[in-house]
């Protein structure tokens, strides 16, 4: 998991792996302003007003207004050679939502959809409304950094006409033995994943993108996420779960040299076709967390679970939260002080022949049942060239005994084939929809 935080008045790239510390909030924008503008640091004292600026019914911006907090200025690009949201910066809301092409809708009807998503993707990620019908959520925000990433399951090809350009690597995944798969959460045709650091700004984006997709899908499901807000801590740092935890210090890093072989699909020398150069594969898994069963352990047995402190994410045999684990490291008794089946020693990259995936989960809570249980786990995401060499040996090996599977079940699950990014004016998924 990449760590948290927000730019100060500077456009962040699909790839953008740099964190910055937040500014404090200030005063929200005065009534009326246009989120079609240019962005303007906090303490600034006029804001320009974009091409297409008091359009579709947002009104023109008066000749001084407060401008944006930087939390609201955050800005991705939409185009570029790999899709947004894949490593950039983990952000406070998402979305995710699969959706499965109706009767009658093919190859056809998924190129006109892919090509209205990106254009709506590209308005409302520089903060524009969306082209027409724009519900007005989010006019008082900037773009708070919101993504949209699309996917194709293994559905989809068969109902295109498109079997011939299906990734082996997108092959069904295995069976787990921890699985409880709810097969109406699962999978799908077709895949999107919204994040912001605003709700308002990422439920905008979802609501357009379900208004965009007209009569060609309909929703197959939907899941809601959050994690901490940018600037909510003192310095940047590694997210944590609902169970307490540090949640992803040993995730790969863009600046590391294998970076690029672990996470893209390359351009030449690949199984895959060539429309998924540059391209990744998400594996999707509704995790809920058993909190109840995991809170009455002491601090210790949840340390023991984990393999790590749980006040700063730094290995049980000492350090901090970046020192390397001593696996062979005993006790006084002569007892391992990161025990066999701790969930950080299972899921060491080189406890798994080198296998590796780069984890942006959300944490979810989507209440709480009659007997006072809530429903609260991760939506774990994570990112690999090549799934079947990133999550499917990991999983094996905790499927054979991590010690954290009696407080988690997998309730839901999907694999998704993520292309690269969009260029110029062309739409994501153009190169499989018209090669």
């Amino acid at each position: 998991m990449t760590e948290q935080s927000v730019p100060e008045a500077r456009t962040r790239d699909a790839d953008a792996d740099a964190v910055d510390e937040a500014a404090p909030r200030t005063t929200a924008p005065a009534d009326g302003i246009s989120r079609r503008r240019l962005l303007g640091t906090a303490g600034a004292t006029g804001l320009v007003l974009g091409a297409a600026g008091a359009a579709a019914g947002y009104a023109a911006a008066p000749a001084e207004a407060t401008p944006l907090t930087s939390l609201g200025s955050g800005q991705v690009m939409f185009h570029g050679k790999h899709q947004p949201g894949i490593t950039t910066p983990t952000q406070a809301r998402g979305h995710l939502v699969a959706f499965d092409l109706t009767a009658g809708a093919g190859r056809k009807e998924a190129a006109a959809l892919l090509r209205r998503w990106s254009g709506t993707a590209r308005r409302l990620m520089v903060g524009e409304a969306a082209a027409s019908g724009d519900t007005d959520v989010a006019r008082d925000a900037g773009p708070s950094s919101l993504t949209v990433t699309f996917g194709f399951g293994h559905s989809f090809f068969g109902r295109t006409g498109l079997e011939k350009q299906r990734p082996v690597s997108l092959d069904p995944l295995p069976d787990f033995s921890s699985d409880h798969l709810d097969k109406n959460r699962s999978n799908g045709d077709l895949w999107v994943q919204i994040g912001a650091d605003d709700a308002l700004v990422a439920f905008h984006a979802l609501r357009a993108l379900q208004k965009d997709a007209g009569s060609a899908v309909r929703v197959r499901w939907q899941m809601n996420g959050f994690n901490r807000s940018p600037g909510a801590t003192a310095h940047p740092m590694t997210v944590r779960n609902l169970m307490g935890q540090v949640d992803g210090t040993r995730n790969p890093k863009p600046s590391e040299s294998d970076f690029d072989q672990r996470i893209w699909v390359p351009e030449s020398g690949s199984q895959d076709p060539s429309w998924m150069a540059n391209g990744s594969y998400a594996v999707v898994r509704r995790i809920r967390m058993l909190l109840d069963d995991w809170e009455e352990l002491s601090a210790k047995e949840q340390e023991d679970v984990i393999g790590r402190r749980k006040a700063d994410g730094a290995p049980l045999t000492g350090g901090g939260e970046t020192t390397e684990m001593e696996l062979e490291k005993t006790d006084k008794a002569g007892n391992l002080v990161v025990p066999l089946n701790a969930h950080a020693r299972i899921t060491r990259p080189d406890q798994n022949g080198g296998a590796a995936m780069l984890r942006r989960p959300f944490s979810f809570h989507d209440g709480i049942d009659t007997d006072g249980v809530p429903d609260a786990g991760l939506l774990f995401v994570c990112w690999q060239a090549d799934p079947l060499r990133g999550f499917v040996p990991v999983q094996r090996k905790l499927d054979r005994g991590d010690a954290l599977s009696a407080f988690i079940r997998h309730e839901a699950s999907g694999l998704f084939a993520v292309p690269g990014g969009a260029t110029g004016d062309g739409y994501v998924g153009q190169p499989l929809l018209e090669g």
